[in-house]
């Protein structure tokens, strides 16, 4: 898995609200529409990100999408609205993201289970204050790239604007290490293991035999 540290790129602004799973990464129903179900290699999840917004009904782009313009191709965050990627509980709708390219989606908040796909690909959902959304989404359509570094905790754009963000430990070493739950957990191994011997020396009737 690969480490999210620092990050610098072109923003694409997508500015609604209660954008949900299915518009992000539909499925195919009954042989109809742009998204099989299934399976599929990155440039095709890519290909296939916001189907329904980025493809006319035989298949053309949309030249007025964003996301079909360039240098917005090629972008690394996306602004957007409140409640992004509510609905369904759909992976893809992380992994088609990631897929295009797009590692941070910066929005005043986000569907929960969407939240916890993120962190587990590797992706940052950063929830910031609609004030602040609606300075990058500006900046964003100005082509103003934006660097994002964890190591501070700072999104930054190149004119100065900068914003300082706070995340759970355990989901930004997550980040930083490029680490799943599991193996996150199991680096804490020596510490456990303290807690586990203070608790049965103080509290030892909560113990029970195996």
């Amino acid at each position: 898995m690969t480490a999210l540290v620092t990050m610098k790129g072109i923003a694409a602004s997508l500015m609604r609200s209660d954008i949900n799973t299915d518009t992000i990464a539909p499925l195919v129903r009954a042989g109809q529409g742009l998204q099989p179900a299934g399976l599929r290699s990155t440039s095709e999840l890519a290909q296939r990100l916001f189907g329904p917004w980025r493809y006319a009904t035989d298949g053309q782009e949309n030249p007025d999408f964003v996301l079909n313009k360039m240098p917005f191709r090629e972008a690394k965050f996306l602004v957007t609205g409140d409640n992004f990627a509510c609905g369904s509980s759909r992976e893809t709708a992380a992994t088609m993201l990631q897929a295009f390219g797009i590692r941070c989606i910066i929005a005043p908040s986000f569907g929960l289970i969407f939240k916890d796909n993120c962190f587990r690909n590797h992706m940052l959902p950063l929830e910031l204050p609609i004030d602040d959304i609606e300075k990058l989404s500006v900046m964003a359509d100005q082509e103003e790239p934006f660097l994002l570094d964890l190591n501070d905790c700072t999104l930054k754009t190149e004119s100065g604007f900068e914003i300082s963000f706070s995340l759970p430990i355990f989901r930004r070493e997550m980040l930083l290490n490029g680490t799943d739950e599991v193996s996150t957990t199991l680096s804490r191994e020596q510490a456990i293991l303290q807690f586990e011997a203070a608790v049965l020396k103080s509290r030892p009737w909560e113990q029970f035999p195996i």
